[in-house]
């Protein structure tokens, strides 16, 4: 029979079930209008408000779960599995939450309604229907995909739109086999990219933590690639990398190609010469592949031992090999904590080196940072008349920045810039994580955002750990080409 027709016949089965559904609330109850309950009541617009929609959630529970007033079975099967899952639903309370359910129901034969899902669906279908009925859910993290899953199919929105919130508010969380690359793999193949670069962006700030556990053997080719060839990976230093890339690739056994890719990512230039020598004699990864590589450890030792200037002369010292990414290793920054961040103006001093290369391996630069919880941009600043009276101004328009400068300057600067890098640290689920990072060259007032959205005067401020304000900073020495025509 056409749908069109059958929509009438569906129209008043929903309009019976209306009425089965109300009299086995009134069974629940006492009455309609009536049974004692606890009212709400709020002035609103001259009128009061009596609310009882959480009796009203658990009547509607009870009545899923005693299958009351029930028109349709859904009959849950697993392709290749002969355990079935029979619950008793309602076609009305389907309907109005899943467009899907809606058309299924139109074309059905009978009063059972089959339904092929895989295993771990199967597993957390009645967690499913019962969103439907209530609108609230209990899951964890292992049934998070699943349940995303079968929000999609189901076109259940604001199911959706919930489980991808958990998750990316649940990338931190502790799981015994890890859970980001996995999400970041399911949010590659839905096409989901608010998920997807929430954890590529948290496995890029964390990805000391991130090689350490058991998720990063899982890691797939492309997303290996992916993160090798970021220059904003935060991590201790270069030598950290190459161990888990060795570790992925003794692991997973990959062709000699995605191996020989893999390893021409690693920035040979930002090890030590001693470091170096010690991979090419120690490490078996890199003797089987050092064939695919030996141009790029020929151009580390270069840099190592001449000066950047006479290197860029020869060689493009702005291409990713000599490029640092945020390393928390000494060399290369400082931690700063900071209590009551709120309070009054801070400073800290700390040293760095020079430079990646071995040429500036000795040489140290001292950076003063100051950290202003008031700062004020020059629009707001005071106003000096020709009297020399300054007009009033808004002390409470002031914002937080941070400025870090050289203690000194020097010749030997001459060809390097220096990017500053401020990771912020917050703790969740009982560990430190990177919270956010801000990229600028003397002060944050570049960014324009810096912790714009950070409520500093509260003690449990998310971007606050035991009331105080946990940085580390990082300063990227990056030369620059001073010749372009290489002889």
């Amino acid at each position: 029979m056409p749908a069109a027709l059958l929509r009438p016949r569906v129209a008043l089965a929903q309009t019976n079930l209306i009425s089965t559904l109300l009299l086995s609330l009134c069974l629940h109850t006492g009455s309609v209008t009536g049974g004692i309950m606890k009212a709400d009541e709020t002035q609103n617009g001259g009128g009061d408000t009596i609310s009882h929609s959480l009796a009203l959630v658990q009547h509607l529970e009870a009545l899923l779960a005693q299958g009351n007033g029930s028109d349709v079975a859904l009959r849950v099967q697993t392709v290749g599995a002969e355990q079935v899952k029979v619950i008793q639903a309602h076609s009305l309370m389907l309907s109005l939450q899943s467009p899907v359910f809606e058309e299924l129901l139109l074309s059905r034969n009978g009063t059972t309604l089959v339904l092929l899902e895989t295993a771990e669906c199967a597993a957390v279908f009645d967690k499913f229907i019962r969103y439907l009925y209530c609108g609230e859910i209990s899951l964890c993290l292992e049934q998070a995909t699943s349940l995303h899953k079968l929000a999609t199919k189901y076109r259940v929105q604001g199911l959706q739109q919930g489980v991808t919130q958990y998750m990316t508010q649940n990338l931190a969380s502790n799981s015994p086999s890890g859970h980001v690359v996995e999400w970041y793999q399911y949010a590659l193949q839905t096409g989901d990219v608010a998920l997807r670069d929430s954890c590529l962006q948290y496995l890029s700030w964390n990805l000391s933590s991130v090689l350490q556990s058991g998720e990063w053997t899982h890691v797939s080719n492309d997303l290996l690639m992916t993160l090798l060839q970021s220059s904003d990976l935060i991590l201790q230093s270069e030598m950290e990398l190459f161990a888990a890339l060795e570790a992925w690739i003794n692991q997973n056994e990959p062709d000699a190609l995605t191996a020989e890719n893999a390893l021409r990512a690693v920035r040979y230039a930002m090890m030590p010469p001693l470091e170096l020598f010690r991979l090419q004699t120690q490490s078996p990864v890199l003797a089987r592949y050092q064939e695919s590589v030996r141009d790029l450890l020929y151009q580390s030792y270069q840099f190592h031992s001449s000066s950047p200037l006479h290197m860029a002369k020869y060689f493009d010292v702005n291409c990713s090999l000599f490029m640092p990414r945020n390393y928390l290793s000494p060399a290369w920054g400082s931690p700063w904590v900071i209590n009551n961040p709120m309070r009054d103006d801070r400073s800290t001093s700390f040293q760095t080196q020079l430079g990646p290369s071995g040429h500036d391996a000795n040489k140290r630069v001292t950076w003063n940072s100051l950290f202003s919880p008031r700062w004020l941009p020059l629009s707001m600043r005071p106003m000096y008349s020709e009297q020399g009276s300054t007009q009033p101004t808004r002390v409470d328009g002031g914002r937080l920045r941070i400025i870090i400068t050289p203690a000194t300057s020097s010749a030997e600067f001459a060809g390097v810039s220096f990017q500053k890098t401020v990771v912020v640290m917050t703790r969740k689920q009982g560990k430190m994580v990177v919270r956010h990072v801000y990229n600028f060259h003397q002060s944050t007032e570049e960014t324009g955002d810096f912790l714009v959205e950070a409520d500093l005067h509260r003690k449990t401020s998310e971007y606050l750990v035991d009331g105080s304000l946990h940085l580390h900073i990082v300063v990227k020495p990056l030369y620059q080409t001073l010749i372009a025509t290489k002889k």
